[in-house]
């Protein structure tokens, strides 16, 4: 089994934990401080990483290029981007639509990956992706009760705009750091996707940590207060980007984002199992289409 898999599975396991992790902190911290603890508080688990690939591991530092650090900025201010206009589709009353459109990230990697890199999906991976859309878009439409109808007249909606512009910032942003990665030019790969993660978790650390001394000063305090949960957010998101970013270094952006869809599939029996919550068929054909999506990627890829 190439190590890709095993890691994008591994990252999309500990990225539904952080996100577990993250929704404690909703009632003492403001959306944007949420966000900014995944950053502030996993940039030393990071450092800790890339100091151990460097003096245990005996791997090389790399040299800082400009390309990589464009990458890197795109990259960081995309994600950035992708989850500001996430959080903001939650004030709208036809917020499920938004974010229905926001799946679309893995089909938009996949483009973006075209254009930046080269990294034309095989027929098989196209399919997979499609079919696997497919489920997501079926699991946010039973969630939220969407009809087609109320889903097709959204089309020219401030929210379905913003819905395309989450899934063009994370998709910008994941073909980013497989750039930032493979422009260090190393013969290894553990390296550049820790190197990369650091730098990229530096540059959104200081933006974000500048923007609520700016907004939202009250914040940063309750961000030291909750430290605590805000360290299991910083210590589960990091590992998760460890996975992310070893895994985006080896494969395809759109390859890797599409297998982590199957973090849908952790909650979906979480919830149906462990918490007994009431499964619509429709949620059930998107589980069903969201793993066949997931098999022919793993086996018709």
């Amino acid at each position: 089994m190439p190590l890709w898999i095993p890691l994008t599975i591994a990252a999309a396991f500990l990225q539904n934990l952080r996100s577990t992790f993250q929704k404690q902190l909703t009632g003492n911290l403001s959306a944007i401080a949420a966000t900014y603890v995944r950053f502030a508080f996993g940039l030393p688990v990071a450092v800790v990483y890339v100091w151990g690939l460097h003096k245990v591991g005996g791997y090389d530092l790399p040299t800082f290029n400009h390309l990589f650090l464009f990458y890197c900025v795109v990259g960081g201010v995309a994600q950035i981007i992708g989850t500001a206009l996430l959080v903001a589709l939650f004030a709208y009353r036809n917020f499920a639509v938004g974010t229905t459109y926001s799946k679309t990230e893995t089909v938009q990697a996949a483009l973006f990956g075209i254009i930046v890199l080269g990294d034309h999906p095989s027929l098989g991976a196209g399919i997979a992706i499609i079919v696997s859309l497919a489920g997501v878009i079926a699991i946010s439409m039973a969630k939220s009760h969407l009809t087609l109808a109320n889903f097709g007249r959204s089309l020219r909606e401030r929210p379905t705009l913003m819905g395309i512009g989450t899934g063009a910032g994370f998709g910008i942003s994941a073909v980013c750091y497989r750039a930032a990665s493979l422009s260090l030019d190393r013969p290894d790969f553990l390296m550049p996707a820790a190197f990369t993660l650091v730098t990229v978790l530096v540059f959104q650390t200081v933006v974000m940590t500048l923007w609520l001394a700016w907004r939202e000063p009250a914040q940063l305090a309750a961000t030291a207060r909750n430290w605590k949960v805000s360290s299991l957010v910083g210590i589960s998101g990091a590992l998760a980007s460890m996975g992310w970013f070893t895994a985006m270094t080896i494969e395809n952006a759109a390859y890797v984002r599409a297998l982590g869809q199957i973090e849908l599939v952790f909650t979906f029996a979480s919830s149906h199992f462990l918490f007994r919550e009431k499964t619509e068929r429709l949620e059930l054909a998107g589980i069903a289409l969201v793993i066949g999506g997931l098999l022919i990627l793993l086996f018709a890829r």
